[in-house]
């Protein structure tokens, strides 16, 4: 990891060993699932388009360019890597006229592959997806153990940090860079039109918050004023008082602590856990400070992510991970509970 970001700690100690993925495109396979299709009409084509070395804004600018229609008329749930092949959504606002070519044909003229189509009467929101699916290839002596095994299915079993991976602060961790700076002379909407420098502020902070609770060992345990957010779910909820049915809902992954998405507004935290989110935000004043400067809302993340689906598949030369995260989690995230790797 870039020296602009911390060596944050992993939850079950070092990595099982050395391993290399990314080797090519296929080797990080990320598909989106909504959980619901397009309902067959509209005034907004719908496209699920695969797509290889091509990250979402660039596909989304191409299809503008190829139907002149402006980039804020174009929708997707989430920002998929570049550097991976990619299954995702994306809807095209084309008001009173149907698609002027055939959508395979004007998807492999953007550089990609037609899935699935259709129209729909919205727009596609962002984190509108319910999870992604990934297949990973790893390789590397290290994967093919007993011992890679055995940490696979502790992963499976008790969940993983959710950190935020480091595709979210830039090569280099240049985006956490700029932002600090951003932060320090005041944000702006034009320095940073997709918000993408606020996001790595807020990522960076929520990462630190998370990276103490390991330290400390209640990463995956609840404390005195935690506020919890339930699986296969974003709604969450303060609790009034800990007793031995709301510890066991957090040991059974039914719910999770959760960390501040800092900005302004309350966070819900009381007692002891406030007192140490607290602790935390004073140590980064001024990227605070610029955070509630730019009036970005307070939220709350999952502090754990359940791995869902896991299988694990080998070959001669190595092996092959599947699971299903909730949208927003990281597979990367996982990755680094598992294999050394230099940009994890």
């Amino acid at each position: 990891m870039s020296g602009i970001l911390p060596e944050w700690p992993r939850s079950f100690g070092l990595p099982v060993g050395p391993a290399r993925y990314r080797q090519h495109p296929d080797h990080f396979q990320v598909e989106e699932q909504l959980g619901f299709e397009p309902e067959g009409d509209g005034e907004h084509w719908w496209l699920f388009i695969e797509k290889a070395n091509l990250g979402t804004l660039e596909m989304a600018r191409r299809l503008g360019q190829l139907l002149d229609v402006e980039l804020k008329d174009i929708g997707y749930s989430g920002l998929k890597d570049r550097m991976a092949l990619t299954r995702q959504w994306f809807s095209i606002w084309l008001p009173g006229r149907p698609l002027p070519t055939d959508p395979a044909t004007l998807v492999e003229s953007a550089g990609g592959r037609l899935l699935n189509a259709g129209r729909h009467r919205r727009k596609l929101k962002r984190g509108a997806h319910r999870a992604n699916r990934f297949y990973l290839r790893l390789e590397g002596e290290c994967v093919m153990t007993d011992a890679f095994d055995a940490r696979w299915e502790q992963l499976l079993d008790d969940g993983v940090p959710n950190y935020f991976g480091p595709q979210r602060f830039g090569v280099g961790g240049e985006n956490l860079r700029r932002a600090r700076q951003v932060m320090d002379r005041g944000w702006r909407r034009r320095d940073d039109r997709q918000g993408m420098l606020l996001s790595s502020a807020r990522s960076f902070l929520f990462n630190e918050v998370l990276a103490e609770r390991i330290d400390l060992g209640c990463w995956n345990q609840a404390l005195e004023g935690d506020v919890f957010m339930l699986e296969g779910s974003h709604s969450h909820f303060a609790s009034d008082g800990l007793d031995e049915r709301l510890r066991q809902r957090v040991a059974t992954l039914d719910i999770h602590p959760t960390g501040p998405l800092y900005g302004t507004g309350r966070s819900g935290t009381s007692q002891t856990a406030e007192t140490l989110e607290r602790d935390v935000l004073h140590r980064h004043e001024s990227l605070a400070g610029g955070i509630e400067r730019a009036r970005a809302e307070a939220g709350r993340r999952a502090l754990r992510v359940r791995v869902e689906a896991g299988r694990l598949l080998r070959d001669e030369t190595g092996t092959w991970l599947g699971m299903t995260l909730p949208r927003g989690a990281f597979a990367t995230a996982v990755l680094r509970e598992l294999i050394d790797h230099p940009t994890l």
